[in-house]
């Protein structure tokens, strides 16, 4: 199945990156082909805080923001968990040497185009990066998909596994890969994956559990679609967009329901 360098049918994975990240386009480079990473310039504190506040209100935006410093500091607190996870499941976390990287500073500013047309691919994947614009995404010259750390149509957006837990639908901890439309993650459905989270995993750890029983389903995506195999599903979910959990939220999810 793997893809020859000089090949037209090649990959780009746009992302912010990440170790879960990482770990899906290594699994992606072993089994498909080579891949090219366009790496996006994450978003400052200030924009993704004031955005939020404009959309969501000053309280709902600090809250997250106390989430998200929490969670930060959540990974520090437990390195030895993620470290034993990453071995357990046999991750590859990191660029290797030759991994061909491409620095932009955003998913939807001219460089990404242009660089993804320079490449040619037959498939671009996003993971982890900014919502594309509708004129990026009419602009790309290939099938676009998306792998969402969560259960689309259920749980689109931010905290997709976090959110199924707190809502006691553990069944739906898992994740999506779809077809990419203008919405948030509302495209067609490709492939999903369930499985159950374990013992010491937090919201600072979901990503990296998800992300070690998701390789096989982004590895189907990206050669079914190499392959013109697009095949959608229906999931027969109804469908909500969710945000970062506030601070309050967070502590008292994790308090009453031992959801971390």
């Amino acid at each position: 199945m793997a893809t020859s360098e000089s090949s037209p049918r090649r990959i780009v994975v746009v992302t912010e990156g990440g170790p879960h990240i990482w770990a899906i386009v290594n699994a992606i480079a072993d089994r498909v082909g080579p891949v090219s990473v366009i790496l996006e310039t994450p978003e400052s504190k200030k924009r993704l805080l004031l955005g939020r506040a404009r959309r969501q209100g000053w309280i709902s935006a600090i809250g997250q923001l106390g989430t998200m410093l929490l969670t930060r500091l959540g990974k520090r607190f437990f390195a030895g968990h993620a470290a034993r996870l990453i071995a357990e499941e046999k991750l590859e976390t990191e660029p290797r040497p030759t991994q061909t990287i491409i620095h932009v500073p955003s998913a939807n500013g001219p460089e990404c185009l242009q660089a993804i047309e320079k490449i040619g691919p037959g498939v671009v994947l996003l993971a982890g990066c900014r919502l594309l614009s509708r004129d990026t995404l009419a602009k790309m010259p290939c099938p676009v998909l998306n792998y969402h750390a969560g259960i689309a149509p259920k749980y689109r957006g931010m905290n997709g596994g976090y959110w199924a837990l707190a809502s006691g639908d553990r069944v739906n901890f898992g994740t999506t890969v779809h077809l990419v439309d203008a919405g948030v993650d509302t495209g067609g459905v490709l492939k999903q994956a369930r499985l159950k989270s374990k013992r010491g995993d937090t919201i600072a750890s979901y990503a990296l559990r998800q992300a070690a029983f998701s390789r096989d389903i982004c590895v189907q995506a990206v050669a079914e679609t190499l392959a013109g195999k697009l095949t959608m599903i229906d999931p027969g979910l109804p469908s909500k967009q969710w945000f970062h959990p506030t601070i309050w939220f967070y502590l008292w999810t994790g308090l009453t329901k031992r959801v971390w």
